[in-house]
């Protein structure tokens, strides 16, 4: 009996102890609402806790009823506690939202190295951060343009080895150049902004950039044919901000060197209490004058968001970006000699080579909606339009190589000046879906793949006028400024095109151990010019394969092969009347990416070669002048090395190196010299940074300086004996621009958690180096100049 009463008696203690407990479930996100993978949930007082799964979410079991402090915290963030009341046998729908610890993640050229980039699948359309993926992909952060002061895509971008400054254009535009491919396009949030083939470039605000990503070399799996001449040494996306579920924001002032007053600001948050609705607005207004006697520049942005959660498996985002620019452009300075001699006139600032009404006027606006919606735990569709407007108007100054006099001696001092007006309108849109799959097994083999298409509509339209010469110019003397009146223009001249392609792609990551990758992927491309006479069709088929080897956990070793197509010339004409066909581009691509102390150290190693083959050369007849047919033939090679080297090796010591080495040459060309180089590809570029942040009675204090090298290049193209663009003369040499080195210091004080001082200084040592584009647009660098900024943050 007494037995059988004390076998009761625990039965109904285990009873009543396995009712007095209960299970905890919730989640871990982001401030932005962004599931934190693996996040660790602790309730010390009784030693219980666990790991978050892959969306952050977490279930405790067997919690005792009553009060417990529950702690959430993961690398990389702030880590946040809360009070439970245990009372039921589940409790659930607890939450965290956890802040960046910006301390740990301040600055980065992949960006926050705990968060995928927005957007980055824009450009290689598959769930894998940029250290997984198979091509070379640079991503940069918020936090490093903010704290290096950078206004401008180029002063950005210098943080990327072998991405460099091609031409300015009279500092009216930023084309960029990658790989010795001139010019390549710069997209905003995945589309194009401005369609010129040429990829003459653009310009933005950097107020509205969540981050700048630059994915090198032929781009054609991802981002369609080659339709510019620069498009197979890569693309550089403008990815704007977007909403977050928290209320803050920031409002700064920025007072500089020569009149410079920009006012920023950047607010966000929730719409409901529900917050499943979240908003975000930032802007910037600036006005500044220039070193240059005459030059000034305004310019307004305005770049608002708005993001709908559905429910925990649908996000729409729309988002609207508007920039107006307007400024003088720099005509520049001049060559005192032959285009094979480098006399390159240091003009003085006091002088200003054009007239006082040349007014550049950029306007570009973008718009998209963007929609994910999660399938399963392992499916994805994402779909986006994209659509973007560009409104030039340039009205200015130019000049020809030099004045002869009856002695017959060439003054190069002496310019014959000219008036002219132009216009361009743009309209660019992409429709785009993608069915992502992420780690589905077939047996033991995981897959990561996409498949998706693509349609693309690019319209433009321009008009342009000439005065002809207007007067002859010293440019050792002041000049007059003042447009004559009565001025005539010449008779206008138009222009216009118009694209529409689509294309379907399909990629597929395959795991087949734990240190063996395969990628494959094939892309279709169907592209029609749209002409006035007739329309010509052109269809590509590019392939991407490639492997990575992963001999340790923080080691990938990759080697790929793509191929792109370009269109644009594939209706010219052979011997016979034959259409000729696409130009093709093949891409080889090894290297190595790794990350080292909890991925705060990052390095990369690239090598490349690619070789643009079947090209469309033009026959020339006995004077170099007259095209007569166009043949096959060709091959142009670009290969190099590229390093850079990212992160954090100390706790507060930030680094960013970077190096790259183009070999850049013209080889099978019945234009160009054998072995020239194009015009403007430097062989060596390199990148150093370093900021340090101090500790104890300096708590607050960060120092930070930047040394940017750009080597010697030639000014021009070296021609065989065809006259093909401006300012060659056949079979001469062009000059080499020099190299120079740019020196940029930063300082920046926190003084609260609201109120924070930089002090910038650009081009510390004052050295003047020079962007040419042939012999129209000398312009040369910045001298040193001086900024601060007052940040209030909320």
């Amino acid at each position: 009996m007494k037995k059988a009463l004390f076998i009761a008696l625990l039965c109904c203690l285990g009873t009543t102890y396995a009712q007095q407990s209960g299970t905890v479930k919730g989640q871990v996100t982001t401030a932005d609402n962004e599931p934190i993978p693996y996040a660790s949930v602790f309730i010390n007082k009784i030693q219980k806790g666990v790991s978050a799964d892959e969306q952050g979410y977490f279930s405790i079991y067997n919690v005792p009823y009553g009060n417990w402090i529950l702690q959430a915290s993961a690398v990389g963030f702030v880590s946040a506690s809360t009070t439970i009341s245990v009372d039921r046998q589940e409790l659930s729908g607890v939450t965290f939202s956890l802040d960046l610890d910006n301390h740990l993640n301040a600055v980065e050229v992949f960006g926050n190295r705990y968060q995928h980039p927005d957007k980055i699948e824009a450009l290689t359309r598959l769930p894998l951060e940029p250290y997984e993926q198979i091509q070379s992909i640079s991503v940069i952060g918020e936090k490093l343009i903010e704290d290096q002061g950078a206004l401008t895509i180029s002063e950005a971008t210098k943080n990327v080895p072998g991405v460099y400054t091609f031409a300015t254009y009279g500092n009216k535009r930023e084309s960029m150049s990658s790989r010795g491919f001139r010019g390549i396009p710069i997209l905003k949030n995945g589309v194009r902004v401005h369609s010129d083939f040429r990829g003459v470039g653009i310009l933005t605000d950097m107020q509205g950039v969540d981050n700048i990503q630059v994915l090198k070399g032929a781009a054609s799996i991802t981002q369609g044919v080659a339709t510019d001449l620069g498009s197979p040494g890569g693309i550089i996306n403008i990815v704007t901000k977007t909403p977050k579920y928290r209320f803050g924001g920031q409002a700064s002032l920025r007072v500089g060197s020569y009149g410079q007053v920009r006012p920023t600001f950047d607010v966000y948050g929730p719409l409901n209490e529900k917050k499943n609705v979240a908003f975000r607005i930032n802007g910037a207004l600036e006005r500044a004058d220039s070193y240059r006697r005459g030059i000034s520049s305004e310019r307004f942005y305005i770049n608002p968001s708005l993001q709908w959660r559905i429910d925990d498996k649908t996000k729409v985002t729309l988002e609207m970006d508007y920039f107006d620019d307007s400024r003088t452009p720099d005509m520049g300075t001049v060559n005192l000699n032959e285009n094979d001699v480098n006399a390159i006139y240091d003009l003085p600032h006091n002088q200003f080579l054009g007239f006082k009404n040349d007014k550049s006027i950029t306007k570009n606006s973008s718009y998209s909606i963007r929609f994910d919606r999660a399938l399963s735990d392992k499916l994805t569709l994402k779909g986006a339009f994209y659509k973007s407007h560009l409104d030039l108007n340039d009205k200015g100054a130019g000049f020809g190589r030099g004045s002869i006099e009856a002695g017959g001696e060439t003054q190069y001092n002496l310019r014959q000046r000219s008036y002219s007006t132009s216009t361009r309108k743009d309209d660019n849109s992409v429709l785009q879906f993608d069915l992502i799959g992420d780690d589905i097994y077939t047996g033991s083999i995981k897959h990561t793949f996409q498949v998706g298409f693509d349609y693309r509509a690019s319209k433009y339209a321009t008009r342009s006028q000439s005065s002809g010469t207007i007067d002859t110019i010293d440019v050792f003397a002041q000049n007059t400024n003042r447009l004559p009146g009565g001025l005539e223009l010449g008779e206008a001249s138009t222009n216009g095109g118009e694209t529409k392609s689509i294309g379907f792609v399909a990629q597929d990551v395959i795991t087949w151990t734990d240190w063996f990758k395969t990628f494959i992927g094939l892309r279709y491309s169907s592209t029609e010019t749209i002409a006035e006479v007739e329309n010509t069709t052109s269809e590509a088929f590019n392939p991407l394969a490639g492997v990575i080897f992963s001999p340790i956990k923080n080691i990938n070793i990759f080697a790929s092969y793509t191929n792109s197509s370009y269109p644009r010339t594939a209706a010219r004409l052979g011997k016979n009347g034959e259409e000729l066909g696409n130009e093709r581009y093949d891409q080889l691509e090894a290297g190595v990416k790794t990350t080292w102390l909890d991925d705060r150290l990052r390095f990369n190693l690239t090598l490349f070669k690619i070789n643009n083959k079947d090209i469309n050369l033009a026959v020339y007849d006995e004077t170099w002048t007259n095209i007569l047919y166009y043949e096959k033939g060709g091959n142009d090679q670009r290969q190099g090395i590229e390093a850079e080297l990212t992160g954090r090796p100390l706790e507060n010591l930030e680094v960013i190196a970077g190096y790259s080495y183009i070999d850049a040459r013209y080889k099978e060309h019945n234009a160009y010299v054998y072995g020239s180089a194009p015009l403007n590809t430097p062989k060596h570029t390199a990148n150093l940074y370093a900021n340090y942040l101090f500790k104890g009675n300096l708590e607050g204090l960060s120092v930070g300086a930047g040394a940017y090298y750009t080597g010697k290049r030639p000014i021009n193209d070296w021609s065989s004996g065809a006259v093909t663009h401006e300012g060659i003369v056949p079979n001469q040499k062009p000059f080499d621009v020099k190299e120079y080195t740019l020196v940029n210091f930063q300082a920046g004080y926190k003084i609260d958690d609201n109120w924070g001082v930089r002090f910038l200084v650009n081009n510390l040592f004052n050295e003047i180096g020079y962007n040419a584009y042939r012999t129209s647009f000398i312009n040369q660098t910045d001298p040193r100049t001086f900024a601060g900024v007052v940040t209030y943050t909320f």
